[in-house]
């Protein structure tokens, strides 16, 4: 076996570094498979000893070896198990993280992607590697030992058995082949139905208040009705491979009697022989309806290993680079493009720009020039991105992520809040600092609406913070992204829902932030907030029209006989 397979991604490695236990699966399974034999032997030598002997001593020592071995065969099967388990958990803890990180990377390029969909692939690929499908891996070996072991009671029987063991294969599987296509169509139809109802229902206000729940109920029928067809399709087909296959089986076992009994009669068997003949069938047949049974099963986790493979190769773990000085906040844009699937031309392009430290920088221009796309690039949460930010003149991608999000606050212009309390969200669902979070909230003027809800900081907001207004999650949107002083703060349409009193209290944070030295970034169309601004950097298709000191821009503005723009800036 070549070894490096094993070495071609961090998922093969993983998986190679339990060689041992597996070796330890297939000894147990080899002693829990050869103590299979001891019923059959057991019963010869009733037959060939006891019963000829009339010996009760020789019976009391048969019985006790037999019950000994079934104990030993218990043990084995139960420490394979056990060992299967813990091999299961150990799989999960080793590539938990690796799995969550790369599914969380390709989520952040790729946002189509569902993080839920790498999670499935591991669980698939851990039950099949500790359930029946690796049971069946290791016992499907011993159906030909068995089969051998019947040749050795009469050739007759032997080739009987090899010419049952195709039938029953050949049912099961053309048994799989004809259900499983109805089965999946029978999972998808019910998939849509519960997908369409779930997805109303979270829209319930609109379908209430516009009464549009008739139209919606008979669409949903339609979907109901169309997988209950399904299913019961699936169902009458299944029941009726399962009638076929039960028919076959108890057929080959009657059949396997009676050609024992033939040989009795002719005496070339013993009737233990025959029964012991019985038996060995039933056993050899065993692995095969139980291979064929995780057939399907088996192809899912190569589909599934092949997925995980894939992710993780594109997304590999990235080294930890610990961040040898806090920074300052200087942010600078070096022929900076952001694109897009499915669009021609870039939303940015070729952006080069410096900010120093401690500046208050307004982002401004017409709808689609690529404002909300600069704040994501600025943060690092664009998808497809050429060039490069930086911060103290360090690109944004040299940094350890972790590290730096203490440093960067973010308030995106469609708020996301998580299920939990106001504290937890504020303090980012780390380490809860009472002192730090009250701070935080006073500097966006929420401390007092805190206090007024039922349990104040500990209130639970609900799921995206349903329970909070459009107002209410922008603030506490806000205080989360101040939150422990960052150097660099992007706010995108931070007053877009507030009112005139969260307008003031907005410009008065904007104002602490810069009086403390922060970069902040304001991304908005509204025109009160740009008097806390030192910078104004105007987009245009997704070009810089202008960056100029905002004393510049007003100047341009008031005068008269302008037509020029009031001349770009570098500063530093």
């Amino acid at each position: 076996m070549n070894i490096r397979f094993f070495e071609r991604s961090e998922l093969t490695r993983t998986l190679w570094s339990f060689r041992r236990e597996f070796f330890w699966i297939g000894m147990f399974s080899l002693i829990a498979n050869v103590l299979m034999l001891t019923p059959t032997l057991y019963m010869l030598q009733l037959y060939d000893r006891v019963f000829k002997s009339h010996s009760e001593a020789t019976l009391f020592d048969l019985t006790l070896i037999m019950v000994l071995f079934f104990g030993v065969m218990a043990f084995a099967e139960w420490l394979r198990s056990r060992l299967l388990v813990r091999s299961g958990v150990r799989l999960d803890q080793a590539l938990n993280t690796l799995v969550f990180d790369s599914s969380y990377e390709r989520t952040l390029k790729r946002p189509g992607h569902k993080p839920a969909e790498a999670f499935a692939d591991l669980a698939i690929i851990r039950q099949f590697l500790t359930g029946n499908g690796i049971f069946a891996f290791f016992d499907a070996p011993w159906t030909p030992i068995y089969i051998a072991v019947i040749f050795l009671l009469d050739p007759l029987l032997g080739w009987l058995s090899i010419l049952f063991a195709v039938i029953q294969f050949a049912v099961a599987w053309v048994s799989h082949r004809v259900t499983v296509d109805e089965i999946e169509l029978a999972v998808e139809t019910a998939g849509v139905s519960n997908r369409f109802m779930l997805s109303k229902l979270r829209n319930i206000e609109p379908v209430h208040s516009m009464g549009m729940l008739g139209d919606l109920r008979d669409r949903w029928l339609g979907y109901h009705e169309e997988s209950l067809a399904t299913n019961g399709a699936a169902f009458r087909k299944q029941h009726r491979q399962q009638a076929v296959s039960k028919f076959v089986r108890y057929t080959m076992q009657s059949l396997t009697l009676g050609a024992g009994a033939l040989l009795v009669i002719d005496g070339r068997l013993a009737i233990g022989g025959m029964i012991a003949a019985n038996i060995l069938m039933s056993r050899a047949l065993q692995p095969i309806d139980m291979a064929v049974g995780i057939w399907k099963p088996l192809i899912q986790s190569i589909d599934a290993f092949r997925r995980l493979e894939n992710l993780l190769a594109e997304y590999p773990a990235r080294p930890e680079r610990e961040m040898d000085r806090a920074l300052l906040g200087e942010v600078s844009l070096h022929g900076l493009k952001a694109i897009a699937d499915g669009r021609g031309t870039p939303i940015l392009d070729g952006l080069d720009a410096q900010f120093p430290a401690g500046s208050v920088v307004a982002v401004v221009g017409p709808s689609g020039s690529g404002k909300s796309t600069l704040a994501r690039c600025l943060v690092g949460a664009w998808p497809e991105v050429q060039g490069s930010v930086q911060y103290d003149g360090q690109p944004f991608e040299n940094l350890n992520r972790e590290q730096l999000g203490a440093f960067i606050g973010y308030l995106p212009q469609d708020i996301e809040l998580f299920d939990g309390t106001i504290a937890e969200n504020i303090a980012r669902f780390g380490e809860v600092d009472s002192a730090r979070i009250i701070e935080a909230a006073r500097c966006t003027g929420i401390h007092e609406m805190i206090l007024r809800f039922p349990k104040g900081y500990d209130t639970e907001i609900g799921e995206a913070g349903g329970m909070l207004s459009g107002g209410q999650r922008q603030r506490l949107g806000l205080a989360r992204a101040i939150y422990g002083n960052p150097a660099i703060i992007v706010l995108d349409e931070p007053n877009a829902n507030l009112d005139e009193a969260g307008e003031r209290s907005l410009l008065q944070t904007v104002l602490d932030l810069k009086a403390q030295g922060k970069t902040v970034f304001l991304i908005t169309h509204r025109p009160n907030i740009l008097g806390a601004a030192d910078l104004l950097l105007a987009l245009d298709n997704g070009r810089i029209a202008h960056l100029v000191s905002r004393e510049a821009a007003m100047a341009g503005m008031k005068s008269p006989v302008a037509t020029e723009p009031a001349p770009a800036l570098s500063i530093h």
